[in-house]
């Protein structure tokens, strides 16, 4: 007799949930290391790097994303410079938002690896370029707006900060180690650390990960759903959500549309959907910080993002999509502008660096 309970334990895949409890304990670990060492890096971060403004912000966190490949890991950090001191609360949002647009590079080298290795180039390099496109023009608008609900105090205010019992358990738990390292480490040597650690959970976040086999016949029982822009906006969102990783979720698009599964029509409602429930395991960052503010610095990010997106799929979206895909068209049609391009993108964020 099949026991529908015993059915369900059977195939989970327990390595895997021991690695994702893995993950997430080096995940609080890496946070409370970051915050121990941020606290030491405040003067170095506002009186030699100067970062004092929202752009400055804007430009150290693109920068930062650049050099360790991904955003997330740089978010976090964020909020740990803010809970430190080293940067106030419009600085640490400016400097995710950073980090998203320089996280976007990620999906333009895989689909610059694609082409190495002889694909043709224009559907390897399209994925990247519209994931750097769409993330900038929906993000830069929707700075102002997440600014000022900053500045409002109103998502601050929201009751979502950890209770005693989690905050104990953090401290009892990391504040041993934390005090070690504290005693034998400066304190850069410390955040680096920290920055390693969450490099390293988020490395098993997507090994924890189901194994996807896409089949052709998976994506033909399915043929007209991914030509509604909500519908691919919907799957974006959920498997960001599901993954905790938008370089997941936004790479699976490159070998997808190499092989021609996902049309690039479809790629725009889909990224704008992973560039909101991206922010999942930020939030989750600010709130084991149990720093209310930091938590809210979050929402008022994922809350602008939402407030632009939505505006632009209700009333604007085909004009949209369409200027967006020829953008990305006219880049990939002569050489030069695609260098140009790429120039812009080391230039734009060092010149917010060093704005006054």
């Amino acid at each position: 007799m099949n026991v529908p309970g015993l059915s369900l334990l059977n195939r989970v895949s327990w390595r895997k949930v021991g690695i994702f409890a893995g993950g997430m304990l080096l995940f609080i670990l890496a946070l409370e290391l970051m915050k121990s060492g941020a606290r030491g890096l405040a003067p170095f971060i506002r009186e030699t790097l100067t970062v004092t403004n929202p752009v400055n912000g804007l430009g150290f966190g693109w920068l930062f994303a650049y050099g360790v490949m991904s955003g997330s890991p740089v978010a976090a950090a964020s909020l740990t410079f803010f809970d430190a001191g080293a940067v106030d609360a419009t600085t640490a949002f400016a400097m995710i938002t950073g980090s998203r647009l320089g996280a976007s590079l990620i999906v333009l080298v895989l689909g610059m690896i694609y082409v190495l290795r002889g694909h043709e180039k224009v559907a390897s390099l399209t994925t990247g370029l519209l994931s750097l496109i769409v993330t900038a023009t929906i993000y830069i608008p929707a700075l102002p707006i997440g600014l000022a609900l900053l500045s409002s105090g109103f998502l601050s205010r929201t009751n979502l900060d950890p209770n005693n019992g989690v905050a104990s358990f953090i401290d009892v738990i990391y504040g041993p180690p934390v005090a070690l390292a504290e005693r034998l480490l400066p304190h850069w040597m410390i955040f680096l650390a920290g920055l390693g650690v969450v490099i390293v959970a988020f490395n098993l976040f997507d090994r924890a990960l189901p194994e996807l086999k896409l089949t052709q016949s998976a994506f033909d029982s399915i043929p007209r759903l991914l030509y509604r822009p909500a519908v691919t906006f919907a799957l974006g969102l959920g498997i960001t959500m599901l993954t905790m990783s938008v370089s997941v979720s936004l790479g699976l698009l490159v070998p997808l549309s190499v092989r021609g599964y996902v049309r690039r029509e479809n790629l725009v409602p889909y990224i704008m959907g992973c560039n909101i429930s991206t922010f999942v395991d930020t939030l989750v960052a600010g709130l084991l910080l149990r720093n209310p503010v930091a938590a809210g610095i979050v929402l008022a990010e994922m809350a602008s993002i939402v407030i632009v997106s939505a505006i632009v799929l209700l009333f604007f979206f085909r004009p949209y999509e369409r200027a967006v895909l020829r953008f990305a068209a006219w880049l990939t049609r002569a050489q030069d502008r695609t260098l140009i391009f790429f120039g812009l993108l080391l230039v734009i964020p060092l010149a917010l660096l060093v704005v006054r």
